[in-house]
């Protein structure tokens, strides 16, 4: 099947990105630790971070691919190319003026923003020093995500994979060789961001270029193209971008209790590392094949690439939740407890991380509903959703913080809003009659769920009568970081390899089917019915 390969392409690189990613807040962790300066920083990374996910993930997934698309086949690349230079003329204009209009009120956003620095004079203007530096990386991220649109339209999604990658090259990089104190280094740190989001510009277009696509700038106009794009891409970034907008919400909040704005950040980037590589891979990889089959009238083969989407993305998905659920201390203790990061940031970044572990199912499956919708020219209805979650959301989290709770109310109020946002999209397909799921997603779906009941069980134990005597024996000889270290590579391969043994004795997933899909035609996998009696 097309979609895996191409789900496999940008998973690969995503992968890749998000090992660098890691490797970037490993070195984090240990340089700044968790406190008001890292709290300062991540708040500069916010406010830029937040539209790069909803452009590159959310408006041009959504309303630019398709638009694009229907040019492409139908018009030719000519005008393809044309359009999507319209686009890009207008964009750059319109988010250039953002951008500006930011750096000078920035010392006012930050009070949304980061609520939590207005007692310190100080640290409130470093922050937005900071803020104002990062900002131009908007611009950039706003360009390559057009870019990258055009190149997935043309079925390269390599390049536009794997250009996240620079972002943490350059970090590394300061956080390597970057002179003087933490104040010191988180300034080289925001300016890092702004280079490195001018050097995935500038690849993307080259790269796009050298594909044949034709981009110019030229005066702004809002012609006709320019104008639908507008209607089906705004409420399709507010639909797409729900998650990351409640992060923002989480975030500021958070920022009112020392540390707390740390120690969500750091839960969040090891929850969003199977969410990127599963759930937007396979969004970004399913969008142009539905958007293709619904143009040429294959309803049956949409919905069967939707089943097919949600089968391998919950075969992914479901066990990496159901580990950060049962080992969320040794999995934060083996990357970050070094340095200035300590076993009490641990314990409270554990927490944060296994609330958000029993949401990350529904994250990826917004990814994956969502382009039913998307496809269709639909960016009204999940906007709507959007806004309902983003309400729960809110509600939640401020009543928790405030409550009980405290930061980990936040983690809660973002994994509610994402249930009731898959339910909501999931429902509505349903309830169109654009989704039903197959006896073959039923199947899998019911023995992948019990091969991870399997793996938990399996993991606890392992905890509950092998922590203490492995770790003992460990300690002598490698040290305590390097120990967390070890301990967590242990649990989490004795995980996979439970898993991957239950599941296939369960019949949740099959090896060579999977190989399969990979060398047939897009059409053949993805309407295939099970036969009557056999294991589908």
């Amino acid at each position: 099947m097309r979609l895996l390969r191409s789900s496999a392409v940008v998973g690969g690189f995503t992968l890749l990105s998000r090992f660098f990613g890691v490797t970037r807040d490993i070195l984090l962790a240990a340089r700044l630790g968790a406190g008001p300066l890292t709290d300062a920083f991540f708040t500069a990374l916010t406010f830029p971070n937040l539209f790069r996910r909803i452009f590159a993930e959310g408006a041009f997934n959504s309303a630019f691919i398709p638009l694009y698309a229907r040019r492409l086949e139908g018009e030719g690349a000519a005008e393809a190319d044309r359009f999507a230079s319209e686009v890009l003329s207008v964009l750059t204009v319109s988010v250039l003026g953002i951008v500006v209009l930011a750096q000078i009120v920035m010392p006012w956003l930050m009070y949304p923003l980061g609520p939590g620095f207005i007692s310190d004079p100080d640290l409130f203007a470093f922050a937005v020093l900071m803020t104002q530096i990062t900002m131009p990386y908007l611009l950039c991220m706003s360009m390559a995500a057009m870019i990258s649109g055009a190149l997935n339209s043309h079925a390269r999604f390599a390049t536009a994979a794997a250009a996240p990658i620079l972002l943490n090259v350059v970090l590394i990089s300061v956080l390597l060789f970057a002179p003087g104190e933490r104040r010191d280094l988180a300034l080289w740190l925001s300016i890092g961001v702004t280079v490195s989001g001018v050097l995935q510009t500038s690849w993307l277009y080259v790269t796009a270029r050298r594909a044949g696509i034709r981009l110019t700038f030229q005066a702004p106009r809002l012609t006709s193209g320019v104008k639908r794009l507008i209607v089906l891409g705004v409420p399709g970034a507010a639909a797409a971008g729900v998650t990351h907008v409640n992060q923002l919400v989480s975030g500021s909040i958070a920022t009112l209790q020392e540390g707390a704005r740390s120690w969500i950040y750091y839960a969040e980037r090891l929850y969003q590392l199977p969410l990127g590589v599963i759930g937007i891979a396979m969004g970004v990889a399913l969008l142009p094949a539905l958007s293709k089959r619904l143009r040429a009238g294959d309803d049956a083969g949409a919905m069967g690439g939707q089943n097919r989407a949600i089968e391998i993305s919950m075969a992914l998905t479901l066990p990496a939740a159901a580990a950060l659920l049962v080992i969320p201390d040794a999995v934060v203790a083996g990357l970050f407890q070094r340095g200035a990061f300590d076993g009490s940031d641990t314990a409270r970044t554990a927490l944060a991380l296994a609330i958000y572990a029993a949401g990350l199912p529904a994250f990826v499956l917004i990814k994956v509903f969502a382009p039913g919708f998307f496809a269709r020219e639909d960016t009204l209805t999940p906007m709507k959703f959007a806004a309902a979650s983003m309400v729960v959301n809110l509600l939640v989290g401020v009543a928790l913080f405030f409550g009980p709770m405290g930061y980990a109310g936040l983690a809660l109020g973002t994994t509610l809003a994402g249930w009731l946002n898959a339910i909501l999209l999931g429902g509505t397909l349903v309830r169109r009659g654009q989704f039903i799921a197959d006896p073959r997603l039923k199947h899998r779906l019911s023995r992948i769920v019990l091969a991870c009941l399997v793996m938990m069980a399996a993991l606890w134990l392992i905890v509950r009568f092998a922590e203490a005597p492995v770790t003992a024996a460990l300690a002598a000889p490698l040290g305590a970081a390097l120990t967390a270290l070890v301990w967590m590579g242990v649990l989490v391969v004795s995980g996979l390899a439970v898993f991957v043994a239950s599941t296939l004795l369960l019949g949740g997933l099959r090896p060579q089917e999977l190989l399969g899909a990979l060398k047939r035609d897009p059409g053949a996998a993805v309407t295939e019915q099970p036969q009557a009696g056999t294991d589908a």
